[in-house]
């Protein structure tokens, strides 16, 4: 209920009622949610508040909030202050902050970050890598996009089906059916199922009678005449920001969490908010 309140005041523009609220758990020994914290440092701007976090968990979703929406200058703030509260930033830290330069499409500096994450003594792992993949996917830099990939490889990280994919899509994006067949491919031989993302782009890339029976036949759909009303149903390709929903499950930041306060807010404990705000 308190995080409710914190959200409607925030929605409402009353940030400093949403603060008292905020205190007001804390004297009442109010157990505060990382849905507290989200909803109360997505407008906070001075992070005096930050200081008062107890986990080292709770900093990794903040930071993940302000990834997820490109917001480099306030994640750098808070990545700084684990440091200023003694709470050493992890794997996890690094590459959430390394996602944020991604989704603020700034590569320059999110190359300048894995190194530094490198310096700082830190092995990337398939989700630092994936980052940084689906960056130069997002900008449609193929070349630096598999020259990561190719550096992943090399370096003895193996590819999970989030990152094949995110390869497949930006083929797809190019209407480059060859390659698109070729991930598919090697997402199989890698031992991970396509999911219906990788089946749609294939279908929709296929545009010749060829192209569409070999599209058939590796998808599984034998049946030509299902097929040709699924390609009139698919979308010509999956949108980038789709891709998201793979990386948010590897965030700091769930997405049944983020779920359950659009749930409350449209609930009845939300209806009934009126009497106490």
């Amino acid at each position: 209920m308190f995080h409710i309140m914190i959200y409607m005041h925030k929605k409402a523009r009353n940030y400093e009622k949403a603060r008292k609220v905020f205190a007001l758990m804390a004297e009442r020994g109010v157990q505060q949610s990382t849905v507290t914290y989200n909803s109360l440092m997505s407008f906070e701007t001075n992070y005096k508040e930050v200081s008062k976090i107890p986990t080292h968990k709770a900093y990794n979703i903040l930071l993940d909030a302000f990834a997820i929406s490109g917001m480099v200058e306030q994640a750098r703030t808070v990545f700084k202050s684990m440091k200023r509260d003694r709470f050493t930033p992890d794997l996890c830290s690094y590459t959430t902050m390394l996602s944020a330069y991604v989704n603020a499409s700034d590569m320059e500096g999110a190359e300048n970050f894995f190194r530094r994450l490198k310096q700082d003594g830190f092995e990337p792992n398939v989700v630092t890598y994936g980052a940084l993949i689906k960056g130069y996917a997002k900008i449609n830099n193929l070349e630096k996009m598999m020259e990561k990939y190719e550096e992943m490889q090399a370096c003895g990280v193996k590819a999970n089906q989030t990152v094949l994919t995110t390869i497949m899509d930006a083929y797809g994006k190019n209407r480059d059916f060859g390659s698109a067949v070729v991930w598919y491919k090697e997402m199989e031989s890698c031992g991970f199922p396509p999911d219906q993302k990788a089946k749609n782009v294939l279908l929709s890339l296929a545009k010749t009678v060829e192209e569409q029976e070999e599209a058939n036949q590796i998808a599984g759909n034998l049946d030509q005449s299902s097929n040709e009303h699924r390609l009139n149903r698919v979308p010509r390709f999956v949108d980038g920001d789709s891709d998201d929903e793979h990386d948010e499950e590897e965030g700091a930041t769930s997405c049944d969490e983020r779920q359950d306060e659009l749930i409350l807010l449209n609930s009845d404990h939300g209806r009934n908010l009126g009497g106490l705000l």
